[in-house]
């Protein structure tokens, strides 16, 4: 009988996993600096995130730089439920003056869309990030 409930179990997480990012990456600023980078790649309809912990008050800036491909970010805020405060296939590849409305962990996350997203193209890039 107990094998009856992991089998709808284990659909579950196969269901789920899509929504797991690729990588997740934790970023450290120097002490006395507020700017980070991080090269990398992003494949198909996968995504990797960069978490930057900050508080209320404070401002963000995040620019992406790719030279074989388009890939987007998308900045989202603690506790959210997915919806970006910046979106930047919408608004550009260079975010800067974002003001932060809460403390906590904020997401930067980098993906692709359309035919490099279908065609599961490998896409490198180059992220800056600050928080002032």
């Amino acid at each position: 009988m107990k094998r009856f409930l992991v089998l709808p179990l284990l659909a579950t997480l196969a269901m789920t996993s899509p929504l797991l990012a690729q990588e997740s990456h934790r970023v450290q600023f120097e002490s006395g600096n507020e700017n980070a980078s991080a090269d990398g790649s992003v494949t198909g309809s996968g995504y990797v995130d960069y978490i930057l912990g900050a508080k209320a008050g404070q401002t963000m800036a995040v620019s992406l730089n790719s030279e074989n491909g388009m890939p987007y970010f998308n900045i989202l805020p603690p506790g959210g439920s997915g919806e970006a405060i910046y979106n930047s296939s919408s608004n550009g590849n260079d975010a800067t003056g974002i003001k932060l409305t809460a403390d906590g962990e904020y997401i930067v996350r980098v993906y692709l869309m359309g035919n490099e997203a279908d065609q599961s193209k490998a896409i490198q890039y180059i992220l800056s990030m600050a928080i002032m």
